[in-house]
């Protein structure tokens, strides 16, 4: 059973920085994708970046050139780092995966078949 634990959010001031972590377990495959969605209140679940076993990433044009995914060599932790920080960032931030040798199409979070708890990141102007 894959099981996905956040950790990382926070409050912070418009301009700052926060990093996010997944604690992955359980993953019976090699080919993982892994990813970052996040929801505000009273929108929809919306990707921001994911990375696949070989390293391939893709992120949300909102927050290129701002945020980096990145997975350690064991893929056991997914990181995202966040820098310039804005409040339209503000949302609950989760962590998902699936097994797949490439990523989906950020538009499509229904295919990730695990999800973590959610970490609330709110952003302060």
């Amino acid at each position: 059973q894959v099981q996905l634990v956040e950790s990382g959010g926070g409050s912070v001031q418009s301009g700052g920085s926060l990093r996010l972590s997944c604690a992955a377990s359980g993953y019976t495959y090699s080919d993982v994708c892994m990813g970052w969605f996040r929801q505000a209140p009273g929108k929809g679940r919306e990707g921001v970046a994911a990375i696949d076993s070989d390293g391939r990433t893709r992120y949300a044009d909102s927050v290129k050139g701002r945020f980096t995914i990145s997975q350690d060599n064991a893929k056991n932790t997914l990181h995202l780092q966040m820098n310039s920080l804005n409040p339209d960032d503000t949302a609950m931030y989760y962590c998902a995966a699936l097994y797949a040798g490439s990523c989906p199409p950020l538009t499509l979070p229904s295919y990730y078949d695990y999800w973590g708890q959610g970490t609330q990141v709110t952003v302060s102007s």
